[in-house]
């Protein structure tokens, strides 16, 4: 697939069907995390992924339970594809997607935020090119933060120091690809 075909081609999905993602595209959308630039080429990021369906939606109703929507500066994120932002009744943050990746950094690592979102980027592009659905989604730390989440943690033998900052959640489209939005003008300037 042309490049930016692929990236113009990728959305964030927020309606998936119940159908698990196989064993085979985890391992690949992994293995694209893996190869994400990172700070000095360190490696220090460390991927959970689930493709238990249960679990994936027992810890996105972790994830929902730190949202607060009156602490979100937007008031609209889509009509196609609502957001938790768009429609109150929500209460799974991952959306009933049936698959996610926990992309843990160092705590202390002054570049892991950055190195988990190149490899969370490269996941979703992977994910489109396999004709998969996926996206981003924060709070990790906070989802984590509670009893559950830590011995969650614990049986996955994430190390201490690391905390979770950012899912990629995955699966099968429900419904139709909705459609992009327009580049807003003004965002790219070159000075020559």
């Amino acid at each position: 697939m042309d490049f930016l075909k692929l990236v113009k081609d990728q959305r964030s999905i927020r309606k998936y069907t119940s159908e698990q993602i196989s064993r085979e595209e985890m391992d690949m959308i992994l293995e694209a995390g893996a190869c994400a630039p990172n700070a000095g080429g360190s490696q220090r990021n460390m991927f959970v992924g689930i493709r238990d369906a249960q679990l994936t939606h027992r810890i996105g109703r972790m994830n929902y339970r730190p949202f607060h929507r009156g602490e979100v500066n937007v008031s609209h994120v889509s009509r196609e594809q609502p957001s938790l932002i768009d429609d109150g009744s929500i209460k799974d943050g991952f959306y009933g997607a049936p698959a996610v990746i926990a992309i843990f950094g160092e705590k202390d690592f002054p570049f892991s935020i950055a190195d988990a979102f190149c490899a969370a980027e490269n996941m979703l592009l992977m994910a489109t090119d396999l004709g998969l659905s996926s996206c981003i989604v924060s709070r990790g730390e906070e989802t984590f933060s509670t009893a559950e989440g830590q011995d969650l943690l614990t049986r996955w033998k994430v190390p201490v120091n690391y905390i979770c900052r950012v899912f990629v959640i995955l699966g099968h489209l429900a419904g139709t690809l909705p459609h992009r939005k327009p580049i807003r003008p003004g965002r790219c300037l070159v000075v020559e």
